[in-house]
């Protein structure tokens, strides 16, 4: 049974016990005041502030951490400026909520995760994030542990470890979507820190891939789309994907509430669009040709129907793979078929303004990738600078004279 007041030692409390009542136990220290060991019926035993406050009129108890992962002294030690924050009118309880130093990392990402569920549509991404890159090296870790050295060091570190399943190494891209995460966990309102450690650490120099059909690979994969052997769903899911430029989450869950086939409309909510806004994409004849033919044997919400949770259509990577390696083009990519729709919008002429329109693309950056695609107008420019120079061979003697004067 619990003693109710004496100096903590490790060999007292790794001793002390329950009474096997089913009230929770608790022991003062005659070391530092106000630092209590509470034992739990099943035998945990915690460390907490236990004072009142004056400002407050109120007890203040708030929980320091377990023993022996904390040790007495650090409990003592955090029970300190607790009880100085108290003296100086703060409400540690209501301050607790917003995590400090000594909470871990794994905690300051949970509070996040719990405030961006509420406005943020990728945070399951951020899920996944967290577990492959950061949870290892950094859940357990305190946040007064991090530094910029240490997070520049592990930021370098990411292009060097291998992706989940040993295939391939991870890119810069992924490497900075994950030091992206974590500096947004360390600015975020439950994380209190003087400074975010992330702060000087440089991303890497991220080169924007470029990856669409070539007129020779088109070929070859259209005659892979059109072989008896590729599914009905796998077939209209790629060429909606190719022929509306949409991304690959928005096509899985088309829904025919949100198309207008006498308009050749597809209106994609806010809710669903990566950008937040609503956007309106134009159907082409393509397009409108396989949503006829589907919308005549519907029986589902959605275009694309599927079986699972999410009562759509998932994507379909055995039979993507099976389809790339039909055609000949095993190193494309799904969302290389959104940029093949805006590779071909800048060869035929459009401009950036037009691409990123019909893309959602909410800045002018994100489209700068078609730039060096449209040709004709620098083709143009330089067609008109040689004619320029090839007519000065028609000039006279007399005009070149005055220029050379």
């Amino acid at each position: 049974m619990a003693e109710n007041k004496f100096n903590f030692t490790d060999e007292r409390l790794k001793h002390i016990t329950h009474d096997g009542s089913t009230k929770r136990l608790f022991s003062l220290d005659t070391t530092q005041p106000g630092l209590a060991l509470q034992i739990t019926p099943n035998g945990t035993k915690s460390f907490q502030l236990r004072a009142w406050s004056k400002k407050h009129g109120k007890p203040a108890i708030k929980t320091i951490g377990t023993y022996p992962k904390i040790s007495i002294a650090e409990a003592r030690s955090q029970a300190l400026k607790l009880l100085i924050q108290l003296n100086d009118g703060v409400d540690v309880v209501e301050e607790a909520k917003a995590f400090r130093e000594e909470a871990i990392f794994e905690e300051a990402f949970n509070a996040w995760l719990e405030v961006a569920k509420h406005h943020k549509r990728t945070w399951k991404n951020d899920i996944t994030t967290y577990k492959n890159y950061i949870e290892k090296p950094f859940g357990q870790k305190r946040l007064s542990w991090f530094t910029k050295e240490k997070i520049e060091s592990w930021h370098a570190s990411l292009t060097k470890c291998p992706r989940q399943r040993g295939k391939a190494s991870i890119s810069q891209a992924t490497a900075n979507r994950a030091f992206a995460l974590l500096s947004t966990v360390f600015n975020s309102n439950q994380v209190k820190l003087a400074a975010n450690p992330c702060h000087g650490v440089k991303k890497f120099k991220e080169i924007p891939r470029d990856r669409f059909l070539n007129p020779d690979e088109l070929r070859r994969f259209f005659e892979a789309i059109n072989d008896p052997a590729t599914p009905n769903d796998l077939r209209d899911y790629v060429l909606l994907s190719l022929f509306t430029g949409a991304r690959k989450a928005n096509v899985l869950a088309m829904r025919w509430n949100d198309l207008d086939l006498n308009q050749q409309t597809w209106r994609i909510p806010p809710s669903e669009s990566k950008n937040g806004e609503p956007m309106l994409i134009p159907l082409t004849v393509k397009a409108l040709e396989i949503l006829q033919w589907r919308r005549a044997r519907a029986s589902s919400i959605f275009v694309l129907p599927g079986d699972g949770a999410s009562g759509h259509y998932i994507e379909p990577k055995k039979g993507w793979d099976t389809l790339k390696k039909r055609a000949g083009l095993t190193d494309l990519r799904l969302h290389d078929l959104r940029r093949t729709m805006g590779s071909f919008q800048a060869i035929s002429g459009s401009s950036l303004a037009i691409i990123g329109k019909s893309l959602g693309h909410k800045t002018a950056q994100a489209t700068q990738v078609y730039a060096r695609l449209d040709l004709d107008p620098v083709r143009a420019s330089m067609e008109r600078a040689s004619a320029l120079m090839l007519a000065a061979k028609d000039l006279s003697p007399k005009v070149v004279a005055l220029h050379n004067e």
